[in-house]
């Protein structure tokens, strides 16, 4: 498995941002980003309704309620966006707009040996407690990240 560098938060713009080197064509890693059945596999269980900006439904995780999660905007094969409620607020609200949400973007560069995966989440000011969900995404990514590469460089997605 491709060994990456961690993820960086960044205090001052309220940013969490890491970059992969993927052993995978960018059509499977564009695969892996954006469809539900494929995002389910590595980052979170993930239902979505619709298709294209404006999709939307929840992503979750065991043991943890499922929170609502919405197509912002996609970039073919390039980059994709979602807003997701991820703030501890004490209930599950019924759309990403009813609570405090950050913004998450994957983009794919191709290289000779696979795919250069940036992931950069935003707005992290808006959250109850910034510095420690700076901190709890940026471990988030790493894990999650990780999952991806395993995941795409071991099998047949």
């Amino acid at each position: 498995m491709t060994i990456n560098q961690r993820a960086v938060a960044d205090p001052d713009t309220f940013a969490v941002r890491r970059t992969i080197r993927i052993a995978a064509p960018p059509e499977k890693v564009w695969t892996a980003v954006t469809e539900p059945e494929h995002i389910s596999r590595w980052f979170g269980r993930t239902v979505l309704i619709g298709g294209g900006v404006g999709a939307h439904g929840t992503i979750g995780w065991p043991d943890e309620p499922a929170r609502p999660i919405r197509i912002e905007a996609i970039h073919p094969s390039r980059s994709v966006t979602y807003r997701w409620c991820n703030d501890d607020i004490g209930r599950v609200p019924d759309t990403v707009d009813d609570a405090p949400s950050t913004v998450f973007t994957f983009t794919l560069e191709p290289t000779p040996d696979g795919t250069l995966l940036t992931v950069e989440e935003t707005g992290f000011e808006m959250t109850a407690d910034p510095a420690g969900s700076l901190e709890s995404h940026r471990q988030g990514w790493d894990d999650e990240l990780d999952k991806l590469v395993s995941l795409l460089e071991g099998s047949s997605l």
